[in-house]
């Protein structure tokens, strides 16, 4: 089991004396069950497990009274081993969207409060969705009665630790970033190979522990297309059966909106003649399951950024790189092992820097104006509008420098560029080897 950053969050939670039922979502396959199972073990005496998904029958445990003391007798029944003893047990509803009375049932735990209760869900986000489209799906979210976090992939940071790199090393790297001086040589090195590792890999805990204990790719890729598949299955499972067809199609269509110069996401790559009318529905099903992330483009490189952004233009990049190049042509893992990030008109770079500030919790932003700028992402960043360009070593960062030349203009007095180079500084732009990305957190 691998150190995950959850873990600090629910030690937090469990500390607060008025601490609410707990509910963890993200997408399929990125660790909740492990931490949550892990940390419940650490923490509590009793630990009383429900999986929704794979034990069904025990949703009719749902579907009468949902009073705790109802509840406690009919899953003691089911679960011969279950122990309730106030205080010292923990109740985990695992896939919890598949049993919507279970997550109803939060708010009368929390008035009782003589249990903890931890949920884990991977489709919450489209539960509504469901809830609009499909017969069955019944219950209300218990608002006000429970505390929801987001858990992603595991980041480059939490890559970095399980590959063992150490705490002095981050506070180096820390040091070089705040000083802006160079990476002493041999760290830049096992880090630059370290982010080609983690951009084919991505966070999926399953395709890391293989890389890891293999090293060999062609079974982290094996992994990596099962995971798809699953998303592919959700997407039968869980939509509406008029919309299945289309969310695919959305969904397989990323590497090729991405494969293009102009990386705006267009409904008529979808499908010849493809509108949004009829797949705006379908791209959101797929963004509220945590697979994709949307790019907006903004009117003005102006905070706040948000308030600027175009609804209607953007692009969609896959919430975690290794499952993005697993969705390439075979061969592609090896191109990149080398160092040839440049293929694929820089959506991979693009695409493993939307993975780190993602995965940061950052919204995306880009910047373009037709025939003129191109600037990959605009961040919050220490309290300014920061353009941040991912380039190879021989980018020119032109757009970045027109940036500069009119603050007055584009309301920008600094810039960062991320790529294949160690610290430095040319008058306001900062270059950054990629993988400091993850220390652009400060907002």
């Amino acid at each position: 089991m691998y150190k995950r950053k959850i873990e600090n969050f629910l030690s937090l939670w469990k500390s607060n004396k008025n601490r609410k039922p707990l509910v963890i979502k993200g997408c399929r396959q990125c660790g909740k069950t492990s931490s949550v199972r892990q940390f419940a073990s650490k923490h509590y005496k009793h630990v009383v497990y429900m999986d929704f998904h794979e034990q069904k029958d025990l949703k009719s445990l749902f579907q009468g009274a949902l009073s705790v003391d109802y509840l406690i007798v009919a899953i003691s029944a089911a679960l011969p081993d279950a122990r309730f003893v106030p205080g010292k047990t923990v109740i985990i509803f695992d896939e919890i969207q598949d049993c919507p009375q279970a997550r109803a049932s939060l708010k009368f735990f929390k008035l009782d409060g003589r249990f903890d209760v931890i949920c884990t869900g991977s489709l919450l986000g489209v539960n509504g969705y469901r809830s609009e489209h499909q017969e069955g799906a019944v219950g209300s979210t218990p608002v006000g009665f429970e505390m929801i976090v987001d858990m992603y992939p595991m980041d480059f940071e939490e890559w970095l630790w399980a590959n063992g790199i150490q705490s002095p090393v981050f506070d180096l790297l820390r040091q070089c970033f705040e000083q802006e001086t160079p990476v002493p040589e041999a760290i830049h090195n096992r880090l630059r190979q370290l982010l080609l590792e983690y951009i084919i890999i991505g966070g999926m805990p399953e395709a890391v522990k293989t890389f890891l204990e293999t090293r060999d790719v062609n079974q982290v890729i094996s992994v990596q297309r099962s995971i798809i598949d699953e998303y592919k299955s959700d997407m039968v499972k869980y939509a509406a059966p008029q919309d299945r067809s289309r969310i695919r199609e959305c969904f397989e269509s990323i590497p090729r909106q991405l494969s293009r110069d102009n990386k705006k996401f267009t409904y008529s790559v979808v499908r010849k003649g493809g509108r949004s009318s009829e797949y705006i529905s379908s791209l959101q099903w797929i963004e509220d399951a945590g697979i994709i992330r949307r790019c907006y483009n903004l009117s003005i490189t102006e905070l706040p950024l948000g308030g600027n952004a175009i609804q209607d233009c953007f692009k969609v990049y896959m919430a975690d790189t290794g499952l993005f190049i697993s969705m390439l042509d075979d061969g592609t893992q090896s191109d990149i092992l080398q160092g040839q990030l440049n293929a694929y008109k820089g959506a991979i770079y693009e695409n493993a820097l939307a993975d780190i500030l993602g995965k940061m919790g950052r919204k995306l932003y880009y910047f373009q104006k037709p025939d003129s700028i191109e600037i990959d992402f605009i961040i919050r960043y220490k309290g300014t509008c920061t353009p941040v360009e991912c380039k190879a070593k021989t980018g020119n960062a032109k757009s970045l420098k027109t940036l500069l030349r009119h603050p007055e203009k584009y309301h920008v007095s600094h810039a960062i560029k991320l790529g294949d180079y160690n610290v430095g500084r040319s008058d306001a732009l900062l270059t950054l080897p990629f993988y400091m990305a993850f220390l652009l957190n400060e907002i």
